[in-house]
């Protein structure tokens, strides 16, 4: 399988192998992360957390200081004993470690996976653009994306990330169970996107690299119709959607009522000309299953999938 446009893919996990888990967002209920860190070492991971991922929090929306949280993640990204960095959960304020952070310094090190969503998106946009790496899209710890509070993670969920994580070439297709096609068609690009909201508030920004032959992939959860629209309608006028090669989305939890979003998504990204699939697992939803970002894949609306030409891991 050959390597997606000139990112690095990082190496896959092995069993015993090191993860960080880290606070770049908001803060986590630490009884929450605790128990859901037990999820990730019964995949046979060594975890440990960053110095601040248990707090204490700064003004109740972010994790820690921004050099603190910048700090954990940084500290975890050069340290070869680390096989992976995992985000804990999103919120906000992943932007706001980027100006912190000594790229020139990460860029220098063995690629290696970072896993997050929501408002990881920042890093992954900022990870693709400045350490030409592959991320991975999906779920965390502290969040519904390893079950509820008290409960057991996901069957598929957990199946999903495990697989992801340590023989990728096994979990190369997309699909779900109720897929529709706005807009038919079949293309071939590299996976970019995320969370709606952060690719929209990165707009103008260093790492906000345009779509052009991009599979975009969307999604968000909490965000009303007309908020989805402001966003894409955004986006669109910056042009960051320009060339791209097609678009799929994932689940819009919350986001009011379902035929409401699905029309607003017409509206707004049919007159790009390229083929459109809604309704896939991936975002906020369950089954939260794990995307990779920055690599090659093709969109098939006819057969309702998504399907990677290469492993994200090697």
């Amino acid at each position: 399988m050959r390597p997606a446009a000139g990112l690095h893919r990082p190496p896959r996990l092995r069993t015993g192998d090191r993860v960080a888990v880290v606070c770049p967002s908001g803060p986590a209920d630490p009884a929450r992360l605790l128990a859901d860190c037990a999820v990730l070492r019964s995949l046979g991971l060594d975890v440990v957390l960053g110095e601040h991922a248990l707090g204490p929090a700064r003004s109740g929306y972010l994790a820690a200081t921004d050099q603190d949280r910048a700090h954990d993640l940084e500290d975890a990204w050069l340290d070869p004993e680390i096989a992976a960095v995992v985000c804990a959960r999103g919120g906000y304020g992943s932007a706001r470690v980027l100006e912190h952070l000594r790229w020139d310094l990460m860029a220098g090190v063995a690629p290696k996976i970072l896993l997050g969503s929501s408002d990881a998106t920042s890093l992954h946009r900022a990870f693709a653009t400045r350490l030409r790496v592959v991320t991975l899209f999906g779920p965390m710890p502290a969040t519904a994306g390893f079950g509820p509070a008290g409960e057991p993670p996901d069957e598929r969920t957990l199946a999903h990330l495990r697989t992801t994580l340590f023989s990728p070439e096994d979990a190369l297709a997309f699909t779900s169970a109720h897929p529709s096609a706005p807009t038919p068609g079949r293309a071939r690009g590299i996976t970019t996107g995320g969370t709606l909201s952060l690719l929209a508030a990165a707009a103008g920004c260093a790492e906000a690299a345009p779509a052009a032959g991009a599979i975009v992939l969307l999604e968000d959860t909490g965000e009303e119709p007309y908020r989805i629209d402001r966003m894409l309608t955004q986006l669109l006028r910056a042009g960051w959607f320009a060339g791209a090669a097609s678009v799929a989305t994932g689940s819009w939890t919350e986001c009011g009522p379902p035929g409401e979003v699905a029309a607003v998504l017409h509206d707004r990204l049919a007159p790009l000309g390229v083929p459109v699939l809604t309704g896939l697992d991936f975002g906020h939803g369950q089954p939260q299953l794990t995307v990779p970002l920055g690599v090659e894949a093709e969109l098939d609306t006819e057969a309702g999938t998504l399907t990677l030409t290469s492993a994200a891991l090697r």
